[in-house]
């Protein structure tokens, strides 16, 4: 009788453990999903909605804001109010905002739905890891999970590709509404599966407390001058190259983005718990990776929507063909990370020797298509850059988070990872923005002006990543005074 009850409970928490891993694992599938659903979808959405190319940029770049604008404020939202509440809350709100991004007839109303999603997705995608820590006991339990919830991620942005090129031969408004019925099938199973409060988790405030003390809490200040800067330094990049970078306007945004930028630094330092913990900005790996990821990132989706232009807008490519014709740049990372591939070369190489031998590949590839001309061959051009792009973060991405966390004390990984994904996802949502608006500009030029943005800021990176190899500056040792007698 014993033993059949120990095994029922067995069966029951294997059940369990299964079906947790299958609600977070999907949400950070469609998580990953919305980075790059709308990249194919993009010239139907505008012919349809009459956008113009700097729109269609914020379409890509809404979910990007959204989601790196709001991770440092997502991590302490989470800590005062539980994951198990915000994790299901955030998930009903993205399964609404996908509605309505779907049913949208305008582009403020698509553009302001992927940022809702976006900020949902800052809350429940560190979160999701957060929970199987908590769930999963240490060791093979946990490893797997950890390791499952990552491929879902690395496997969504190729399986965006191809969904979008799917769906939009239908029609591109089931790019933006197909997760809404995802997210609440994992929202019910969610209320039944997602565990409340854990030992290691701080208990939330209780409601009637919130609201005293708030700014010092949530810390709204540093909040809102860190979003507002953000803002204020995409709009004026996007506004630059057809208004003019004299413009008053144009001027008076980078302005406001400075001063609210300092202004952030200036709270962050005083606050008592702050949202960035500034001295981690000393640690060189942590910040030589964010600016090595970030300009990876950047220049990976600038590249992909000014590809996707040329293949449907000037080849007139069908939207599945154009999906499957990007896979080439991001299959090979998900395969590289499904196999394991991609933990063995770290640990076989170290990582700044990895990120020194695939640096050069991306911005090569960058190059080879630019001097490819205004239309490309994708045997000859295209599909040689799409692999020398893929080549590039089969070896880097994982030597970046690994680096990024190399010297990283256990007690400020959080506040690090949140530092890392913000400046991946900020690059993203920047770079496209200005790619877009140096496309809509109407220049003679503007598509040549758009590769060499894009080359510049993936050569930048590599730039950025070789500065790993030097060698360090060893601190000069104290002689001890010698004294006599």
């Amino acid at each position: 009788m014993t033993t059949d009850r120990a095994a029922t409970a067995d069966s029951a928490r294997t059940a369990f453990g299964w079906g947790l891993l299958c609600v977070l694992s999907g949400n950070m599938l469609i998580d990953a999903l919305e980075v790059s659903v709308a990249v194919v979808a993009l010239p139907s959405i505008g012919s349809d909605l009459g956008l113009s190319r700097t729109a269609l940029g914020w379409v890509v770049s809404g979910f990007a804001l959204g989601f790196g604008g709001s991770l440092l404020l997502a991590g302490r939202v989470v800590e005062l109010l539980g994951r198990r509440r915000v994790y299901l809350a955030a998930l009903l709100v993205f399964a609404v905002a996908s509605l309505l991004g779907g049913l949208a007839t305008n582009g403020p109303l698509l553009i302001g739905g992927r940022f809702v999603k976006g900020v949902c997705a800052a809350l429940t995608a560190p979160t999701g890891l957060a929970i199987i820590g908590a769930a999963y006991p240490a060791g093979p339990a946990r490893d797997k999970a950890v390791s499952v919830y990552s491929l879902f991620g690395a496997g969504g942005f190729s399986a965006g590709l191809l969904l979008s090129g799917l769906l939009t031969e239908v029609s591109w408004r089931w790019t933006f509404l197909f997760p809404a019925p995802v997210a609440l099938v994992l929202f019910l199973f969610g209320l039944r599966l997602v565990p409340g409060r854990t030992p290691g988790e701080r208990a939330a405030a209780p409601a009637g407390t919130l609201r005293v003390g708030v700014p010092k809490r949530y810390d709204l200040p540093g909040a809102v001058t860190s979003g507002g800067a953000l803002l204020a330094l995409a709009w004026a990049l996007t506004r630059g190259p057809g208004a003019g970078w004299a413009d008053p306007l144009t001027v008076t945004g980078l302005l406001l983005a400075a001063a609210l930028g300092a202004a952030f630094a200036h709270i962050e330092r005083a606050a008592p718990r702050p949202l960035m913990r500034t001295r981690l900005l000393a640690d060189r790996p942590l910040v030589r990776s964010a600016a090595g990821a970030a300009a990876l990132n950047g220049s990976y989706l600038g590249f992909l929507f000014v590809v996707t232009l040329d293949l449907q807008d000037a080849g007139n490519w069908p939207p599945l063909r154009t999906g499957a014709a990007l896979l080439p740049a991001a299959l090979p990372l998900a395969v590289a990370v499904a196999t394991g591939l991609s933990a063995r070369l770290v640990g076989r190489y170290g990582t700044a020797r990895l990120i020194a031998t695939g640096t050069w590949a991306p911005p090569a590839g960058y190059l080879w298509y630019l001097l490819a001309g205004d239309h490309p061959s994708y045997a000859s051009a295209t599909l040689p850059a799409l692999l020398l792009v893929g080549l590039g973060f089969v070896f880097q991405f994982a030597a970046l988070n690994a680096q990024a966390m190399s010297a990283v004390p256990d007690l400020d990984r959080g506040a690090a990872g949140g530092i890392y994904q913000t400046s991946v996802q900020l690059a993203g949502a920047v770079v496209t923005a200005l790619v877009a608006a140096l496309l809509g500009a109407g220049a003679d030029d503007a598509r040549h002006s758009a590769l060499v943005l894009v080359g510049v800021v993936g050569a930048a990176g590599a730039a950025v990543a070789l500065t790993g190899l030097l060698p360090r500056r060893s601190r000069p040792t104290a002689v001890p005074e010698h004294r006599e007698g």
